[in-house]
């Protein structure tokens, strides 16, 4: 449909308005495309204010601290856009299809709206440091290109300088499939990294969960293709959901057309044609599950017909990705990394699984906020390392305590402040230790998201550097 035709006058609830790019995206699209919106949060303008800032000057009508049901009833509204955090039980959604008032989010827009062919990235982990790759792959190929989604950046605001031309990636969480899979909407070229518990407090149990990742695949054609993870269960039940044809990557010598990773080489086969390209040296990419994602981007670009000089030269160029495996400093022979969105159990065992070998002594800081995800295989995997534990309050943290406490893991805390732990981390570590924040846990309570999360650890790092320096210079 066409963008201005359709919303021009229609009356929009935009509920949701955040702090992550989605809602303040959404209700700067509509309103520029003649839409009358209405922003609701039950957050205070003091809260948002940010995102109200980013939004002055345009006609929009707020409605903050609260929601009022006639927003989203036929009285005020004629759409309700809901940000991806908002559950699907929320009483005023409820309100909303009672009244017959159709339900919209982002990502629905987007997808309807987007006139360039999509890749979308979905998974448990592994999603962002793919999608980023992909990103760095299709600008090599095209400088045009847009890179935007589940990592802070609005698609809707990137929008409207789309062409038919411009290569389109998008990282996807299953809150924002959750709208596709209602809109019956799906990407020319869908990638599964992997499929693994997370997000129990959202969904009705992990089956909820992972249908509602493998709903990416279920309406794509059979000219689409879908990339998965052939080592992966879950991710591999595609194979007998969707039309679209399969494109699978994994570990080991290649037995059928797919990624295939060798070693460093990452291997691409396609009928008689085959492609090497060489892993980037990159922490993000290190070991089994960063030699995986390496394959997903791979065969994502070349699913998408990016041609081999580009996908060779964006992964010469990659250098990893903020808040993911990332190397923020080293002081004093100590080095920190910040994978604060390491939040769900299996992405910080990866985590972990790539730092403990590198470090004297891994100084993990951990805990954090329930996602009713099962924390015992964390707890199991770092009973064989040479690791203490600095845990930061949340409502997981006294099951993780008891847990890792159980299999006699050396544990400090619990601290009520990032910079506390960090602190506690720096002081006890010597040369040749590693100090990560890789806390296997959601970041509400303490922080505002993940994001902020992974900022106060590098403000905290960036005050332990400038002390040193200031002590050096007494001396």
């Amino acid at each position: 449909m066409a963008a201005t035709s359709y919303w021009r006058g229609k009356r929009v609830t935009v509920m949701g308005l955040g702090v992550l790019g989605g809602g303040v995206g959404a209700a700067r699209y509509l309103a520029s495309h003649g839409a009358l919106v209405t922003v609701t949060d039950t957050r205070d303008a003091e809260s948002l204010a940010d995102s109200v800032a980013a939004l002055d000057g345009l006609p929009i009508t707020f409605h903050l601290g609260r929601h009022d049901r006639n927003d989203f009833t036929s009285a005020n509204a004629d759409v309700v856009v809901r940000n991806p955090g908002v559950p699907m039980d929320s009483p005023y959604l409820k309100a909303a299809r009672d009244s017959g008032i159709p339900i919209e989010m982002e990502m629905s827009i987007f997808f309807r709206d987007c006139p360039a062919p999509i890749i979308g990235v979905t998974g448990t982990k592994g999603k962002t440091t793919v999608s980023a790759l992909i990103g760095c792959i299709l600008h090599a190929w095209n400088p045009d290109s847009m890179l935007a989604g589940n990592m802070g950046i609005s698609a809707l605001m990137k929008l409207d300088r789309l062409t038919l031309e411009t290569p389109v990636a998008l990282e996807l969480s299953s809150f924002q499939i959750e709208s596709l899979n209602d809109h019956r909407l799906s990407p020319h070229v869908a990638v599964i990294t992997n499929i693994f518990p997370d997000h129990l407090d959202r969904y009705r149990d992990f089956e909820h969960y992972a249908a509602t990742k493998r709903g990416l695949t279920r309406v794509m054609r059979p000219d689409d293709v879908v990339v998965y993870n052939v080592g992966d269960p879950e991710s591999s039940r595609v194979v007998e959901e969707t039309r679209a044809r399969r494109f699978p990557f994994g570990l080991g010598q290649p037995h059928e057309d797919g990624a295939w990773g060798i070693g460093e080489d990452l291997v691409l086969v396609d009928g008689a044609m085959r492609m090497t390209f060489e892993r980037p040296g990159v922490l993000a990419l290190a070991g089994n599950h960063g030699a995986s994602n390496a394959l997903a981007a791979v065969a994502a670009a070349h699913a998408y017909d990016v041609p081999e000089w580009a996908i060779a030269e964006g992964l010469r160029s990659f250098t990893g990705v903020e808040n993911r495996l990332d190397v923020v400093t080293e002081i004093g022979g100590v080095t920190y990394v910040n994978d604060t969105s390491a939040t769900a159990p299996a992405a910080a065992i990866a985590g972990v699984r790539v730092l403990a070998p590198r470090a004297k002594t891994l100084r993990l800081i951990a805990g954090g906020a329930d996602k009713r995800t099962d924390l015992t295989p964390f707890a199991d995997e770092l009973r064989s390392r040479n690791v203490k534990v600095y845990l930061l309050e949340g409502s997981a943290t006294p099951t993780l305590r008891t847990l890792i406490a159980e299999r006699r893991v050396a544990i400090s805390g619990t601290f009520d402040s990032m910079a506390a732990a960090v602190r506690a981390a720096a002081g006890d570590a010597e040369p040749g230790d590693l100090v990560a924040l890789c806390p296997a846990c959601a970041s509400f309570g303490m922080f505002r998201n993940e994001f902020d999360r992974g900022e106060q650890f590098r403000a905290a790092v960036s005050t332990l550097d400038v002390n040193r320096e200031e002590q050096e210079k007494e001396l």
